[in-house]
């Protein structure tokens, strides 16, 4: 996967979507509107990311609002994760998208730096792993989360976790917080 230009510091409406017929990385793809100054990148992560996807997403394994990722877990399936890097080579989020079927995605993961919050980081994060889902040809994306109203400004709407046996199978079953979950799913058609 190619790295996905931010184009930070473009000025326009604010409703940020990727504009390319064939995907991430794409000649011509736009971007959305942040205020971040300079050019940051989307792209794939690699294993010399996984020290900094342990400190990104460690503030919200504390707070409950990401479950704890080994280093292991994260460096076996660090090709399912994207990265947003700043100019200077700091990351400033990650995400993931773990596929259970041709018809079936997760974004999981997705931890944007505190001093980035606001930015439109996440929203491009998710941007770009809705991207790679639709070039893929997922039929739906879905998200366990407790802060749902970023999801529904995005286009995902509620559903209930039992729709989706294949992720309750994989992931839930063996949840440290699986009876006592409190993370609310949401899920994108695409």
């Amino acid at each position: 996967m190619s790295a996905l230009p931010l184009n930070i510091g473009e000025t326009g409406d604010g409703r940020s979507t990727l504009r390319s017929p064939h995907g991430v990385g794409a000649p011509g793809v736009t971007s959305p509107v942040s205020p971040l100054p300079g050019e940051a990148v989307v792209r794939g992560a690699t294993l010399l990311d996984v020290p900094t996807l342990e400190s990104l997403m460690a503030p919200y394994v504390a707070t409950g609002d990401l479950l704890p990722r080994s280093n292991y877990d994260l460096c076996r399936h660090v090709k399912e994760y994207l990265v947003a890097e700043a100019p200077d080579g700091d990351l400033v989020g990650c995400g993931s998208l773990k596929i259970y079927s041709r018809d079936l995605a997760e974004v999981a993961g997705l931890a944007v730096r505190a001093d980035q919050q606001g930015t439109g980081v996440g929203r491009v994060l998710m941007e770009a792993l809705v991207a790679e889902a639709r070039s893929s040809g997922i039929a739906e994306v879905l998200a366990l989360t407790r802060k749902p109203a970023f999801f529904h400004k995005l286009g995902f709407v509620l559903a209930e976790k039992g729709h989706f046996p294949l992720k309750v199978w994989a992931d839930c079953a063996r949840c440290p917080r699986q009876n006592c979950c409190d993370e609310i799913t949401v899920v994108l058609k695409l």
